[in-house]
């Protein structure tokens, strides 16, 4: 719970006043949620999730539209994990919550070889168990704790191993088009976050249930950009910002842009693939 107002840091006060403007500020950039929105908060129980559903009931009781906020966690029963800390934390908040049963660690673990990365197919099936409940609950939002940082990483994750220039957007359509999902974060920095939880005391639950998470190639990533923005401080955010100025015209993507019929000749170009 959060500490008194006459108690809080004056550090606490600005860093949280600064996670909730650019909470606020993706959300109406973006329009993420509007009038009569049933909006399923996703909780993992870690630093990010945790600040996501505090920015958002903090942000729901002077917003300019109605919403509702609805907390799920998906327990894949990993062994060991404590089943009664996030229905605890939510009682105290007096949100409404509920918890997701769904026995993915012994698919996973079965499915996977041993020494390989289970967060692929970890991920996918979580999220069809969110988008499933989300559906049969008439939930019109699905938000995420990604934030600034997971979506540069994942620029880079595509650009270097998928050859896809591609990254997190801050709202997407699912592909089935049933679901619309968002990530209120999108303009927060893991810094920010991560101080805010510490000073939060968050209950957190970590992630355990890939033993290799460290050799990531995301965390591979990481590294690469903490260097960066140690010899170049601000890169990270050019690069943020770049994801919000992109020239079509000046890449190469002939189905993004029409190059075929700029400028075109009036006469019929042939076949420049014969032999």
């Amino acid at each position: 719970m959060a500490v008194a107002a006459h108690k809080t840091p004056v550090s606490q006060h600005k860093l949280e006043k600064r996670l909730r403007r650019n909470v606020a500020r993706a959300i109406q950039d973006y329009q993420m949620i509007g009038e009569g929105d049933r909006v399923m908060v996703c909780l993992s129980g870690g630093k990010d999730s945790y600040t996501l559903l505090d920015m958002l009931l903090s942000l729901q009781r002077n917003a300019p539209v109605h919403f509702e906020l609805h907390a799920v966690n998906l327990d894949q029963k990993q062994p060991g994990f404590p089943e009664h800390v996030l229905p605890e934390y939510l009682e105290s908040l007096g949100v409404s919550w509920h918890v997701i049963e769904q026995d993915t660690y012994s698919v996973v673990t079965r499915v996977v070889p041993e020494g390989k990365t289970m967060c692929g197919l970890c991920s996918r099936m979580r999220r069809g168990a969110l988008y499933e409940y989300a559906a049969e609950h008439g939930m019109t939002r699905i938000a995420l704790g990604h934030h600034r940082d997971d979506i540069i990483e994942t620029l880079f994750l595509n650009l270097f191993h998928g050859g896809k220039l591609m990254a997190m957007p801050p709202k997407l359509l699912s592909d089935d088009g049933k679901h619309v999902v968002i990530r209120p974060l999108a303009y927060c920095t893991e810094a920010d976050i991560a101080r805010y939880a510490e000073l939060r005391e968050y209950p957190i639950i970590p992630c355990n249930l890939c033993g290799s998470q460290d050799n990531l190639q995301r965390q591979a990533i990481k590294q690469m950009l903490a260097e960066w923005e140690r010899t170049a401080p601000g890169r990270s955010d050019r690069i943020f910002a770049a994801l919000k100025n992109v020239a079509p015209s000046h890449l190469a993507d002939t189905d993004l842009y029409d190059f075929i019929h700029l400028g075109e000749a009036d006469t019929d170009p042939g076949d420049w693939l014969q032999p």
